[in-house]
């Protein structure tokens, strides 16, 4: 373990020290514990930057999934429909969204085909009950 001189406002370190003793852990594993929450926290923008109309959304299972910005439209439907046959403007028609949307959404599946491949996999094994 490495240790770390931490500077706090004294009236922070007062709150900390009052939040550790209430969970009956010392004000160390209190900032431990702090700094492991807020790291974990950012590491769930999972975002990428290239495709600014996609999002990733937590859903009630606790998976995370892309979706198109502002909707509840996942990438993974507008790809098993394209996949289908779907035209971009069908799917487009379907959704009652913009064709450009469709283009991003198809793109981001290119650059994430692994992760959104396997959660096709997945939901078609759960469907087929294995």
């Amino acid at each position: 373990m490495t240790r770390y001189a931490l500077n706090l406002p004294v009236h922070l370190k007062r709150e900390a020290e009052d939040l550790a003793a209430r969970q009956g852990i010392s004000l160390n594993q209190f900032i431990m514990w702090s700094v492991a929450e807020k790291v974990a926290e950012l590491r769930q923008d999972l975002d990428d930057p290239n495709f600014p109309g996609v999002t990733y959304r937590r859903g009630a299972s606790g998976w995370v999934t892309p979706v198109l910005r502002g909707t509840g439209i996942r990438v993974q439907a507008i790809v098993q429909d394209s996949q289908a046959g779907l035209t971009s403007e069908q799917i487009a028609s379907e959704y009652d969204l913009d064709v450009a949307q469709i283009g991003e959404a198809q793109a981001f599946y290119q650059a994430h085909r692994p992760e959104i491949d396997a959660s096709i996999r997945s939901e078609q094994e759960i469907g087929q009950g294995r």
